[in-house]
């Protein structure tokens, strides 16, 4: 390729001193087609390059790349590798030293990119945060399962707030917002939204809505403003919209794998606090120093948090159980047919008579399950204690091993009456707690003396009752004395003497 003091020469050569173009390749030894294309373009040449370069600083990574993205192919689109996280995974985990920039030029000439206009916003401290959902491949205790995840973002300073969960239901949503609020420390003054179902009853002309009592409550509580996108217009949520996919593509690749919700969750936020390191785009502050900046700019939280549950009256069947949602919850026998009030949280259940809790679960989102616990038909099975080993709520428990031990020794001490006695243990539970039951349970079972008695003693001793001492020596050792019975006969003389005739 001729240089462009060369291709000056040649127009010089062409138009001022009028040389035919083969008069000039032949004294400055080019081809006729070089002459002509000098000829007719002045500007300073390119290099076009025909062939792919061998890249010494990525040429050992490539297969690894094109992998990573091969398997891409069959995970959801929107959780997938961007080009920094290949370079933060391919330093992390293979120890590569070159920059994120070449992984960029190189990732872009795999797999193009399109990229998308916008406006550049700019917004004051403590004034606005964007929350929408998102989702998420996650493999919990070994299933593949899609995880919803609530991502909220302050407009200010960036910060970001994750928090995933089996559903997006109501109280789900709200659960989300109450703990985004607990990790701002404030509230901001306004939250914008895409219209979810969860907060939009129905969408009106423009930006009216008519928005769930529920959120009117929850958003009453917390006293901030709302604000809708305008319908199909997800550039209004620019922010949030990248958050979801930054979530994606950082915090679920590769796909985490868990053992449960809270453990996940777990992990979000120690990722949350890595990226309190980042820089703010535009700005040379990280996003925890910005946060800083607008904390004291938000409003301050209530002095109590919001219940994020939805109620429902509910009436126990002859089971003892109250149906919820597609599954079945027991309550204590004690309150069977009766008109109950039950509260779903986003992950648990609590069910209450009047303003007393009678019975909490774990929430279940399966359906045609039953959830029970074997205390709330302890009252039936102490009655009916040949009904133990054949009851659902026994063969459902998973049973400590403190548990276990003691259910074993009393059978085996008492043959036929081992599970009465084990009930009985089971039933000082409501009297002093199960903690206090398995302290007791566990020290029964190290001096070898297992028995009901014995462990009634203990927790009676402990919680400052005076009970009877219990022998627990040989009996066979005892020596007992009988009473003197002529002593009566004595008293009788004494008083028929002293009697006047």
């Amino acid at each position: 390729m001729i240089q462009v003091d060369q291709k000056e020469n040649i127009r010089r050569l062409y138009f001022i001193k009028r040389h035919s173009v083969r008069q000039i390749a032949k004294e400055l030894g080019h081809s006729r087609k070089t002459i002509r294309k000098a000829i007719s373009d002045a500007s300073v040449p390119h290099y076009n390059q025909t062939a792919a370069r061998p890249s010494l600083v990525m040429g050992p990574y490539m297969d690894i790349v094109k992998e990573w993205l091969e398997t891409d192919k069959s995970r959801p689109s929107k959780q997938r590798h961007t080009a920094h996280r290949i370079y933060v995974r391919l330093t992390k985990e293979l120890g590569f030293t070159g920059a994120e920039r070449t992984v960029r030029e190189h990732v872009a000439k795999l797999r193009p990119t399109i990229t998308e206009m916008a406006i550049p916003l700019e917004f004051d401290p403590g004034t606005d945060a964007q929350c929408d959902w998102g989702e998420a491949q996650v493999r919990i205790a070994g299933k593949l399962t899609i995880a919803q995840v609530l991502c909220m973002k302050l407009s200010f300073s960036g910060r970001p707030f994750v928090m995933a969960f089996p559903t997006q239901r109501q109280e789900a949503f709200f659960e989300g917002q109450r703990r985004a609020f607990e990790w701002y420390e404030g509230v901001p003054g306004r939250v914008s939204y895409d219209n979810l179902t969860v907060a939009v009853h129905k969408v009106l002309r423009g930006r009216n809505r008519e928005e769930q009592n529920a959120y009117i409550g929850f958003r009453s509580h917390y006293l901030f403003d709302s604000h809708f996108a305008m319908v199909a217009t997800p550039r209004e949520q620019g922010r949030v919209e990248n958050l979801v996919g930054y979530m994606r593509r950082n915090y679920f690749v590769p796909v985490p794998e868990v053992e449960s919700y809270e453990e996940l969750n777990e992990k979000l936020l120690w990722r949350l606090l890595e990226d309190d390191s980042r820089l703010v785009p535009g700005k040379e502050i990280t996003v925890k120093q910005a946060w800083e900046t607008e904390k004291p700019k938000l409003r301050p939280l209530p002095r109590f948090p919001h219940r994020c549950c939805i109620s429902r009256p509910v009436k126990a069947s002859r089971l003892s159980l109250v149906n919820f949602d597609s599954n079945r919850y027991s309550v204590p026998v004690e309150y069977g047919f009766g008109r109950l009030t039950l509260h779903a949280y986003a992950w648990s259940i609590e069910i209450v008579c009047g303003d007393r809790i009678i019975a909490t679960h774990e929430r279940c989102y399966d359906r045609g399950k039953e959830i029970t616990e074997v205390d709330h038909y302890l009252p039936l099975l102490l009655r009916r204690p040949g009904a133990f080993p054949y009851a659902r709520p026994v063969r459902q428990w998973k049973m400590p091993p403190v548990y276990r031990d003691c259910y074993e020794a009393l059978c085996s001490k008492h043959n036929g009456y081992g599970v009465r006695e084990f009930l009985q243990v089971l039933a000082l539970g409501r009297q002093f707690g199960k903690a206090a039951v398995e302290s007791a349970m566990a020290q029964v079972l190290e001096e070898n003396q297992v028995s009901s008695d014995r462990i009634r003693q203990l927790l009676n001793t402990n919680s400052g009752e005076i009970t009877p001492t219990v022998w627990t020596g040989n009996l066979g050792q005892v020596k007992v004395v009988f009473p003197d019975l002529n002593q009566f006969d004595r008293l009788r003389d004494l008083a028929t003497a002293g009697r006047p005739e």
